[in-house]
């Protein structure tokens, strides 16, 4: 399912004209990203909880060169099901 399938999909379950829909779903996206970019986590209860996890800087290698490289640290969003979301799925 791609952005605009959701639109749809939340336009139909709401009630909501497809603008309507669209503008939330943005809303939506928006305040998750910025509470993370904040680094707080979003948690909905029976859906999940989207964190950010860090990464720690490390040593890789060029799969071309095969020398060794530095790789930074890093900040990644992550997401963790809920349970109603497992179940929900098997």
């Amino acid at each position: 399912m791609n952005k605009s399938e959701l639109v749809d999909a939340v336009a139909g379950e709401s009630d909501l004209s497809k603008a309507d829909a669209g503008r939330a779903v943005d809303a939506f996206i928006a305040v998750v990203s910025k509470a993370l970019k904040k680094g707080d986590d979003v948690t909905l209860v029976g859906f999940g909880t989207f964190t950010v996890r860090k990464r720690g800087a490390r040593t890789g290698r060029n799969p071309r060169t095969n020398e060794p490289i530095n790789i930074p640290a890093s900040k990644n969003p992550a997401f963790k099901a809920g349970k109603a979301l497992k179940d929900a799925v098997n």
